[in-house]
């Protein structure tokens, strides 16, 4: 199905500056997700509500005001923040964002508000966001792969090795997230990260 121009679709919801103390309104929305704090240690997330320009945040790690973090989350992939406040149930955050980037938060946010009432469907389980730059993974015997990102989704990601490429069932590192090689093509390889209950 074709999927409408999502700026086209209930945008008024998302962004009207003029009725909220916020800049942008925010939409409940759960969306599931991670994110990484300042040790770079990867906790579980859900939203309560989130906009263009932030979120409500639902985790049981619960960072400090002022706290510098990654949010993947789920259909919308990589977003920096930083922590305002905490709630009861979590604490909400400031993207960080330059405005091409709100932008095409806003307008994927729109669509993932209005795709079930429009009964509207995607053939990934999990988006990838299109991404660049250089990584290094590290492989089960501790030999090194360098690459270079080609994109990140919650479930996982791809890149482009420089020399050789994993196989296919290899176990490789990249930070603190470890993966499984499922797919790989000439010089590309895609990984899908293995959660610490599959390890």
């Amino acid at each position: 199905m074709t999927v409408p121009n999502a700026r086209m679709v209930s945008t008024s919801t998302l962004i009207n500056p003029n009725k909220d103390r916020r800049l942008h309104k925010r939409i409940a929305l759960s969306l599931v997700g991670r994110l990484l704090d300042e040790t770079s240690a990867d906790h579980d997330m859900r939203t309560v509500d989130i906009s263009c320009s932030g979120a409500m945040i639902r985790s049981a790690h619960k960072p400090q005001p002022g706290a510098q973090i990654v949010c993947y989350f789920n259909d919308l992939g990589r977003v920096a923040a930083t922590v305002i406040r905490p709630v009861p149930q979590g604490f909400a955050v400031h993207f960080n964002a330059a405005q091409h980037k709100r932008d095409k938060l806003a307008d994927r946010l729109t669509w993932l508000f209005n795709k079930d009432r429009l009964s509207l469907v995607e053939d990934r389980a999990a988006v990838r966001v299109a991404t660049s730059g250089p990584a290094v993974l590290t492989l089960s015997d501790g030999s090194e792969i360098r690459c270079r990102v080609l994109d990140i989704s919650l479930t996982g990601a791809s890149f482009e090795a420089e020399d050789e490429t994993p196989l296919v069932g290899d176990i490789v590192i990249a930070g603190n997230v470890r993966g499984e090689v499922v797919r790989v093509e000439q010089k590309r390889f895609a990984i899908r990260y293995k959660r610490t209950d599959e390890i």
